[in-house]
């Protein structure tokens, strides 16, 4: 959630009233009406910006000039409706809205269905909270990237955020000389740089540990789950980028047919490493993600319904995490994967 959405939100208005001037816009004046929608939100938003300007879009064909059609948007309006869409006022313990998804979807990046970013950052901050105290809370914000230039963002952010606090602190904008345009642009260019050559890097690392369920051996007893054993298979703070190996006992992969996998995430276990395994926890501590459902290719030399495979871990630059299945008797291998960056869910 960022610029791109709010240009988006305002063309999707701009384009309104331009139908209410019996103009339909073809696909490529949707596209020009976007840019147009972008400068025109730098314009307004920027410090000395203009009390209202006009956002045209030019006729196809001959009518390439005289087709031309104008519509007026005011600063006042404008701030509103980005300020009160992206930056509603919530509460600390307030969430993203999750919505239904659809069976069929365009493949793409991974964005998200509320704009809220106030209850996106309420989320974020309650999950690096603990029980006892709760959410957590920064003295200080480092804004980033050329649309928090606008002092109204700004302001609304600031003042949802010490209203959480109720208080207990305050939260201030961090000190300095900030190039909010070009922060991004620059912070890709250098890690790209620092990977490649080997320069100073922030390292952070995953926000969680991450955990695949293994179920257990055992008697059926009608009514009763066979019991279900935690693998831990990511550490806390293990860096994008990066891989290990999950020492372990050979476990049995099950293939050709249609299996759930079962992956857990806790922002409480910060000292388990690869490898251990959890057969009790507490409630909370363990937060199950959306199970994985997959069939994976049988291999044809393999008689048997499943395999024996031992585990290797990769989180990719792109918050991917990669479980391989590596055959312990067999040199099968076989991928899973799920974002380390999405909302979990209990």
């Amino acid at each position: 959630v960022g610029g791109d959405n709010m240009d988006l939100t305002l063309a999707h208005v701009v384009a309104t009233e331009f139908e209410k001037k019996g103009v339909e816009l073809d696909p490529w004046q949707s596209v020009s009406l976007w840019h147009s929608c972008r400068a025109a939100k730098e314009s307004l938003l920027s410090v000395d910006g203009p009390e209202k300007q006009s956002i045209s879009v030019l006729g196809r064909g001959s009518k390439l000039i005289g087709g031309t059609v104008s519509v007026e948007v005011d600063r006042a309006s404008v701030s509103n409706l980005l300020v009160d869409g992206f930056l509603p006022k919530c509460s600390a313990a307030d969430r993203p809205q999750k919505q239904r998804a659809s069976g069929f979807q365009e493949i793409g990046l991974p964005f998200e269905s509320d704009p809220g970013i106030t209850r996106h950052l309420a989320a974020f901050l309650a999950a690096h909270g603990n029980s006892a105290d709760g959410s957590v809370f920064p003295t200080h914000v480092l804004f980033n990237g050329g649309v928090l230039k606008s002092d109204a963002l700004r302001s609304r952010l600031l003042d949802v955020m010490r209203g959480w606090c109720q208080g207990q602190q305050e939260t201030d904008p961090l000190e300095g000389v900030h190039d909010l345009d070009h922060a991004v642009s620059r912070g890709a260019a250098y890690y790209g740089w620092a990977k490649d050559q080997g320069g100073v890097r922030i390292r952070g690392g995953v926000a969680r540990s991450y955990y695949v369920g293994i179920e257990t051996a055992g008697l059926a007893i009608p009514g009763a789950p066979r019991p279900l054993r935690a693998l831990c298979v990511v550490p806390f703070g293990m860096e994008e980028g990066t891989q290990c190996d999950v020492p372990s006992g050979q476990v049995g992969l099950v293939l050709g047919e249609p299996v759930q996998f079962r992956f857990f995430s806790s922002a409480v276990r910060k000292d388990d490493r690869p490898g251990d395994v959890l057969k009790a926890w507490d409630e909370g501590e363990l937060i199950e993600t959306v199970p994985l459902e997959a069939t994976l290719p049988a291999d044809a030399d393999v008689e048997d319904a499943y395999v024996p495979v031992t585990f290797q871990s990769r989180v990719t630059e792109l918050g991917m995490l990669e479980l391989w299945c590596v055959g312990a008797n067999t040199p099968g291998r076989w991928k899973l994967e799920f974002s380390v960056r999405e909302e979990t869910e209990s």
